[in-house]
Parts: structure tokens; C-alpha cells; sequence
């Protein structure tokens, strides 16, 4: 079946948790917060009062800037979520992308192939130190010295890894090591330092999923495709609804619609779009934003029938 997701963020508290029991009551999967220091909320202060007032909904930043987070703080933050929620925690991780927010802890943003490197090592260090281990580690990226995770140790034998990216190493990492591939479409970051191209043509997903195969070939079970829907749009008109997006990515309507990264039609043709994505890419998960919520909610138990959730749905 497919599955979905949301990222939100808190404003106040009343409307935080309130939006975490409609999100939990409507069937959603996950409720995941963005890691953007200085523009957005902290994400596990945010996480753990959504905890307080749910009791399946899945729980994770969506996704940790590996680039600004210290290994034994993120695993005391991963472990921490996953005791406060009862082991509901998941570790989601990307490289990190926006240049003003290295520089606002010290840092000079490094090149692709550095922040890369950084995040695996990142990545490996946290799951190092979730699972009880010492973890010693000098590096260029990365400095750690006899840490250890002694207390709180996460309720999870394994917490969830999810990484978010397009780049291609990344992909082949995350198809060896991931639980979760978080399909972004990102491309190179534009001048702005926030925003990015898309990578959303056919023959660009294409490319990204062959890079978590070849990542994921001997695993006994290949990382579940989950996709970063940047819009949801109910109308009668598909085309018209995907026009402005088209024209910020320079592409056509009918390829922006063609692609997991929106959902833009009637109910039917968003519940016939997800059984597409499941069997043209092996998509089986998504992740929408706050705003979806209501428009989707109603559609979750169809959009549950659209196929069978395997996370080897690409071999």
C-alpha cells in the first residue's frame, strides 16, 4: 500500500498538538519536522510535544542537517524522541544545503563531495552510537573522541534511517545503508542559497534510482523510494493546476505531472497518480507538506489500496 507522510512545523502550541492528533486520527503515517536553524523550529522540541499527544504516530526530523549537527547531540536527540515517544523515533539525515546556515555556526559551507563525505560519517557515527557502541573518529569532516550514549538509551532496537537526497553518491549510500531513500528531486542550489532546480524529468529519476540499486544490490531487502511532494492541488483541471509549477521548472504540465514531487488533479486521478508512481519508479511512500493535510485526508483509505508497500517493489 502506499503510506503518507507529513512535515509541519509548530506556530503555538495549541495548533501544534492539535494538528499532531488530526494528523495521528486521519490515518497519516509520520509526522516529520524540517531542520532549518534560525528559519524554522527546533525540530526535536517540536517532535517530543507532538509525542506527548499521540500515541502511533511515527515522529522524526525530515530531514537533520548532518552538516551542522554533532553526532552524540543527534543521537541524544534520536534517542531522547525515541524514549519520550515510546519508540516512535525515526533518524532522517541529509548533507545540508544553505550556506547561511553553516556560516551562522562557524563554518564555511564545503563542496558537494565534502558535505557528502560529512554526512555518512555523521550518519555512521549516530547509528554507531544509537546502537550502544563507542565511537572515536578524526577525520577532516568529523571529530569524536570516546563518545558514548550511555543514557538514554533509544526504546528501538534499530531506529528507522531515512536519507533525503538527489545527489549520487549519496543514492548509492543510502541504497546500501538506508531503511528509508528520501526521493527530494533536489538539484544544484540556486543563488539564493534556499531554493533549488528540479531534477524531475523522467530520465532524471531514472538516473537517481539507479544509483540506490546499484547502492542496494546483495542487500536481502533493497531501502524503501519514498518521494518529497512539493504540492498538492485538488482541481478539475490538472494541467492549469501544474501550469505555474511547469513553468518554474521548465517543464511541461503534463511532465511535472508525471512526476512522484506533486500531486495535482481530481481524487481519482491523485489515487491513479500514487498507483503510477508505485509501479513506474517503485515509489510506495510519501511525504506532503502541512497544507495537504485536509485535501488528502479523505483520500488516505483509497490511496492505502493502490498497491502492495515492498520495499523491493524496483528489483
Amino acid at each position: 500500500m502506499a503510506t503518507f507522510s507529513v512535515q509541519a512545523q509548530p506556530t503555538d502550541a495549541a495548533s501544534w498538538t492539535e494538528f499532531a492528533r488530526t494528523v495521528e486520527a486521519a490515518g497519516f503515517d509520520a509526522l516529520f519536522a524540517a531542520d532549518h536553524p534560525g528559519s524554522c523550529a527546533s525540530p526535536f522540541v517540536a517532535l517530543a510535544a507532538a509525542a506527548a499527544v499521540t500515541s502511533t504516530l511515527g515522529l522524526g526530523s525530515y530531514v537533520s542537517n548532518a552538516g551542522l549537527r554533532e553526532p552524540i547531540l543527534l543521537a541524544a536527540d534520536v534517542a531522547t524522541l525515541d524514549v519520550v515517544s515510546g519508540g516512535r523515533a525515526r533518524f532522517g539525515v541529509g548533507a545540508g544545503h544553505t550556506p547561511v546556515e553553516w556560516r551562522a555556526v562557524g563554518r564555511e559551507r564545503p563542496d558537494v563531495a565534502g558535505r557528502v563525505r560529512r554526512c555518512v560519517a555523521v550518519t555512521e557515527a549516530v547509528q554507531a552510537l544509537l546502537a550502544g557502541d563507542e565511537v572515536t573518529v578524526d577525520t577532516e569532516e568529523v571529530a569524536a573522541y570516546a563518545a558514548r550514549l550511555d543514557e538514554p538509551r533509544p526504546v528501538q532496537a534499530r531506529v528507522p534511517l531515512t536519507v533525503g537526497t538527489a545527489n549520487s553518491t549519496l543514492l548509492r549510500w543510502a541504497g546500501a545503508h538506508a531503511d528509508v531513500v528520501g526521493l527530494t528531486g533536489f538539484g544544484r542550489t540556486l543563488v539564493d542559497g534556499h531554493q533549488h532546480e528540479a531534477r524531475w524529468r523522467a530520465d532524471q529519476i531514472e538516473a537517481q534510482l539507479a544509483q540506490v540499486a546499484a547502492g542496494a544490490a546483495g542487500r536481502d531487502t533493497p531501502p524503501v523510494l519514498e518521494a518529497l511532494v512539493q504540492h498538492v492541488t485538488l482541481t478539475d483541471d490538472a494541467e492549469a493546476g501544474a501550469a505555474t509549477t511547469a513553468a518554474e521548472t521548465g517543464l511541461t504540465p503534463a511532465e511535472v505531472l508525471a512526476t512522484p514531487f506533486v500531486l495535482i488533479g481530481t481524487a481519482d486521478e491523485i489515487v491513479a497518480a500514487v498507483a503510477g508512481h508505485r509501479r513506474r519508479w517503485g515509489v510506495t511512500r510519501f511525504v506532503v507538506r502541512a497544507g495537504a493535510v485536509d485535501a488528502l485526508a479523505p483520500l488516505l483509505p483509497r490511496l492505502a489500496e493502490t498497491g502492495v508497500d515492498v520495499a523491493h517493489a524496483r528489483q
